[in-house]
């Protein structure tokens, strides 16, 4: 049996292709390759270059691999965008899933991983947030994707298939063997925009926001390795496969904050050297703080973080940078 990848040919999921490949796994990766590279994707997984909407190639490629489960990572992922775009990301997020997930009920697919999103909190009443704290999205990227766990939930309780929804909370890095990395230009996330800045693809860094509840007034995110969250996949593919009756919803994250002020400081120190910042206005659909409350995870799972420092996270991103940077 395969595992079938959308999105594959993108960041996070080029990282679940190698985690799932490392372990052992058949791959096929379903990418349109709007904004992921083929040549990110493994030389040992198949590509199968279509939109996650389009039901008769995907359905074909379930068939034609005998996939028998799905991990979904295809979608818009840009907060301030879904502000001024959100029909693209109802469609691309919501829209899309709903055919991904009929896809996958017709042709028999038994597990489904979801890449969710902490944006489904909103402005949590607390932190760090649970999963059983109330979801209200402040902006339609996390609405699109609490649309989609509504639809997994609904589907799981009617047919044969269970799903785990992890909801990220900010990814950074790249693989630690300088296999893939963040490579998208005009990337909007802290890390990546801070290493490019130091190896002179950007002259600065915004800093959005400098008035928030913070203890430092920027705004407090709880960052997660890459390789560590494609290594969560891995294992909750495990737990589903050997709990076919069960479905869960999981905090991906380590479960501490740190500021923008923090992470640029961080990146600072690794690179020796200091980047210009630029204080600006918040960003729409931007809250002060969000970090992880990791219990479920760590109880669910026997995964366990390998990278979670935040220097760890700095150098790893910058190598890869560094690597782009000879590619040109």
């Amino acid at each position: 049996m395969a595992v079938m990848v959308t999105g594959g040919a993108g960041y996070i999921g080029s990282h679940a292709v190698l985690a799932l490949l490392d372990a052992g796994h058949e791959v096929v990766v379903v990418d349109n390759l709007v904004t992921g590279f083929d040549w990110a994707v493994d030389g040992r997984a198949t590509l199968v270059e279509c939109d996650v909407a389009d039901e008769g190639r995907v359905r074909a490629a379930i068939r034609g691999h005998h996939v028998d489960a799905i991990m979904h990572f295809a979608g818009s992922v840009v907060v301030p965008e879904s502000v001024s775009v959100p029909l693209k990301y109802y469609r691309n997020n919501t829209a899309a899933s709903r055919s991904l997930i009929e896809s996958a009920v017709v042709e028999g697919v038994t597990h489904f991983i979801f890449s969710s999103t902490a944006a489904t909190y909103g402005t949590p009443e607390r932190v760090p947030v649970a999963e059983g704290d109330p979801t209200v999205p402040i902006n339609p990227y996390g609405m699109s994707k609490l649309m989609t766990e509504a639809m997994l939930r609904d589907v799981a309780a009617a047919h044969p298939i269970n799903y785990a929804a992890l909801r990220y909370f900010n990814v950074a890095g790249a693989d630690p063997q300088g296999r893939s990395g963040q490579s998208t230009a005009g990337a909007t996330h802290l890390i990546k925009v801070a290493v490019e800045a130091a190896t002179g693809r950007r002259s600065h860094v915004s800093v959005f926001g400098t008035d928030f509840p913070t203890r430092d007034g920027t705004g407090v995110r709880d960052y997660i390795h890459v390789s560590d969250l494609a290594a969560a996949h891995v294992a909750a593919l495990d737990l589903l496969r050997a709990e076919p009756g069960r479905s869960h919803t999981l905090n991906a994250g380590y479960g501490r904050g740190f500021s923008v002020s923090e992470v640029l400081d961080a990146v600072d120190r690794v690179t020796n050297m200091t980047i210009e910042r630029r204080l600006e206005g918040r960003r729409a659909g931007d809250p002060a703080e969000l970090i992880a409350d990791n219990g479920a995870i760590l109880a669910a799972l026997p995964w366990r973080p390998a990278r979670d420092d935040l220097e760890t996270i700095v150098r790893d991103a910058l190598a890869w940078e560094r690597t782009l940077a000879e590619r040109g």
